[in-house]
């Protein structure tokens, strides 16, 4: 929330207090007291990026608060989406600028973001393979399982800094292996040892 917990903003969404409160809760980074002023909206929006597996834009002007919290959550290596509009449309040039300079997913779907972020749904729950007993793996192949196989699941670019070895090498590797059976992406550029 942009203010304390002891009110809400605009006043009209009190109706939802309880039915929020039912699947989840509030959060602010508040004081209880603290008077609701604008400017808050964007300090809020840091923590909103934070918290969020993806930030999705529907609608923005050239300059506005969603675009400050895409910032955010770019910086946080979190997936951005916008959503297309008409060319001359005063309320798409934000979406269609972040999509435009690669800064946002273009999402037509609900479909899109789902597989983007790679999320299993139960329609495209996988048939059971027979896993290979014994995968040939190079030496920078074993390098990388090691290390995810010590350590858990980890970020493309802290994998590439442990073993040594340039993103864009780590990153072919990493699909070879993929591939080969041996490990998954996970959302947010993370990898895991299958």
């Amino acid at each position: 929330m942009a203010h304390g917990l002891d009110k809400m903003y605009p006043k009209v969404h009190s109706k939802y207090i309880k039915e929020v409160e039912k699947n989840g809760g509030f959060m602010t980074d508040f004081w209880t007291s603290d008077t609701f002023v604008h400017t808050n909206f964007l300090q809020r929006n840091r923590i909103i990026a934070g918290l969020s597996e993806a930030t999705i834009v529907i609608e923005s002007a050239a300059k506005g608060g969603s675009l400050v919290t895409t910032d955010f959550a770019n910086g946080y290596h979190r997936d951005v989406f916008a959503v297309p509009g008409r060319a001359n449309d005063p309320l798409s040039i934000g979406c269609n600028n972040l999509i435009k300079q690669h800064k946002a997913h273009l999402l037509t779907s609900a479909a899109d973001l789902a597989y983007i972020l790679n999320w299993k749904l139960k329609e495209d729950a996988p048939l059971p393979v027979q896993k290979k007993l014994f995968v040939e793996l190079d030496d920078d192949e074993k390098s990388i399982w090691r290390f995810l196989t010590e350590h858990g699941k980890e970020q493309l670019d802290l994998i590439a800094l442990h073993c040594k070895m340039p993103t864009h090498r780590i990153a072919g590797i990493l699909l070879t292996m993929e591939l080969k059976g041996v490990i998954r992406p996970l959302p947010g550029k993370l990898f895991e040892v299958i």
